[in-house]
């Protein structure tokens, strides 16, 4: 029986994800620093503090961070994923603050400078979305910002996967809680012979805080 495609949104468990497949196989997988977190670093002068990568899987963005100089906090739902990305790390020479960890009924406490989410977000629950706002303005720091990728709309050749986002939705999604400073279409590198297009927004807290 043939099995029937993925829908849109419809992910299979991610500590079983990782137990299953190779890591430098997983379509995310990167061992190069994502492309739009090189420009941000690069055209807003981003030197130092405290940076969360959201989701970090093989562990490579954070790694790479720590490698720059960076206190790095790297967090996942999934045990597999964090042990893979320690060895990274220590084979590396940095050191990363690990931290199994579901943002939607997070443990950490912040505050961190930089918040990255290259691909968290946009496999939330619709329901939640509202949470994961809420949570991301409380652990970050004023003055800091939210570094958000996920799809694009214009990605109409990938069957399944991440839900689709454009500038306004993600605005709207937001609104109550950051504001947008920058918003443009991207790329999601990794394994994929298609690199799925993709949405770039930095966002900064809005003030005060609750």
């Amino acid at each position: 029986m043939n099995t029937p495609p993925r829908q849109i949104g419809e992910f299979t468990d991610w500590e079983s994800r990782y137990r299953s497949d190779a890591i430098d196989k997983l379509p995310w997988y990167t061992p190069e620093p994502d492309g739009d977190l090189l420009a941000t670093l690069s055209t807003r002068a981003i030197r130092n503090g405290h940076f969360l990568d959201l989701g970090t899987g093989p562990g490579t963005q954070a790694v790479w961070l720590a490698r720059q100089g960076f206190r790095v906090t790297g967090t996942d739902l999934s045990q597999t994923a964090l042990e893979s990305a320690r060895r990274y790390a220590h084979d590396a020479g940095v050191e990363v603050t690990w931290v199994i960890d579901d943002i939607l009924n997070t443990s950490l406490a912040g505050p961190f400078d930089w918040i990255f989410d290259r691909g968290c977000f946009h496999v939330l629950p619709p329901e939640r979305r509202a949470d994961y706002v809420a949570t991301l303005h409380r652990l970050l720091a004023p003055g800091g910002l939210l570094l958000l990728k996920t799809f694009h709309v214009q990605e109409t050749l990938m069957e399944g996967g991440p839900y689709r986002f454009d500038t306004a939705t993600i605005e709207q999604l937001f609104s109550s809680h950051f504001q947008p400073v920058e918003s443009r279409p991207s790329r999601f590198e990794g394994t994929l012979e298609h690199q799925p297009v993709a949405l770039f927004t930095l966002l900064e807290p809005r003030d005060p805080r609750p």
